[in-house]
């Protein structure tokens, strides 16, 4: 970019920094979501709930089924980046 470019979209700088930001945090949130270790944590504790009768057996298929589409989807994406995230 040239110079005068530069002064001209000067006024738009906190948008692109704040875009960035957000760029990061949603990347951080979704390496969180796709965690093999924090999946397997979450269906111990459904487990745990369902032991204690916190939750009924619907509820707990319901949860264990989207635990287990989750990890499914980490799975598949660390096979081929080796870092857990999704694809």
């Amino acid at each position: 970019m040239g110079l005068i470019s530069e002064v001209l979209l000067l006024p738009f700088a906190p948008v692109r920094g704040s875009g960035w930001a957000i760029r990061q945090l949603l990347r951080e949130a979704e390496r969180i979501y796709y965690d093999p270790a924090t999946i397997r944590a979450e269906l111990a504790r459904l487990e745990e709930q369902l032991e204690a009768r916190e939750i009924t057996e619907e509820e707990f298929d319901r949860q264990e089924d989207e635990l287990l589409d989750r990890l499914e989807i980490a799975t598949r994406g660390s096979a081929g980046t080796g870092n857990g995230t999704a694809p």
